[in-house]
């Protein structure tokens, strides 16, 4: 499996980038500093891609692409809360391929690596290919998995997955979800709406016999880690 190193110093965004990385496909580990990047190369680490951030607290990220790319063959994606036209120059100058804010989507920062990895030759994990595209039917109310076998939603399944295909990799609070899940139920709540998806990924993996990509993040809400399109 192709192998992602993130070197960001927010534990909670490294976590949350780790695990949808995971989920996708491919093998992921962080690191929080450029000391800890270092002695993570030094040891024989291999990535194929390293996401970096620009503000470490140990390092200038512009100085560690640099440096990475005078040693290492490997994709490099600056991630980065700086995102004027100069720093972004100056993340190509230090040998950026990619350059993306911190504002990106999980699935802009996938699609990025993947791409990334079709122009270096890499060979991209598929977790993301075509073929393995969920799809949801909007006039039918079912929701088809890559394995072609589909699943017929209740009004709250679908409710519910027509916002997090319509918004794959990308995290749906918990309030935006029950308001739009909830119509025109008055007393719907968070205790319903944890129901209604852990019903879903019972019925998903009954009938479907795929895990169901939809990850919980705790105190905030739900996302959907797949591709996935709606018709």
């Amino acid at each position: 499996m192709t192998h992602i190193l993130i070197v960001e110093d927010e534990p909670r965004l490294r976590k949350d980038l780790a695990d949808f990385l995971e989920l996708t496909g491919f093998t992921a580990e962080g690191v929080a500093t450029a000391g800890e990047l270092r002695q993570t190369l030094a040891n024989g680490s291999s990535p194929a891609v390293i996401i970096l951030d620009v503000g470490l607290p140990d390092g200038n990220g512009f100085d560690l692409a640099t440096e990475i790319r005078k040693s290492h063959a490997c994709g490099i994606i600056m991630l980065t809360a700086l995102g004027d036209s100069d720093d972004r120059i100056r993340g190509f100058e230090s040998g950026a391929d990619i350059y993306l804010v911190k504002h990106s989507t999980l699935r802009e920062i996938d699609a990025a690596i993947r791409s990334l990895l079709r122009r270096t030759g890499a060979p991209p994990d598929s977790a993301n290919g075509s073929s393995d595209r969920w799809v949801l039917d909007g006039t039918n109310w079912m929701l088809i998995a890559p394995n072609h076998r589909s699943l017929k939603l209740t009004a709250a399944e679908f409710a519910f997955m027509n916002v997090l295909c319509n918004r794959s990799g990308e995290i749906c609070q918990r309030e935006d979800l029950v308001e739009l899940v909830a119509r025109p139920r008055s007393n719907f709540d968070n205790r319903h709406l944890d129901a209604v998806v852990s019903r879903l990924r019972r019925k998903l993996e009954e009938h479907i016999s795929l895990p169901a990509p939809i990850k919980v993040v705790y105190g905030v809400g739900y996302i959907f880690t797949a591709a996935a399109a709606v018709q």
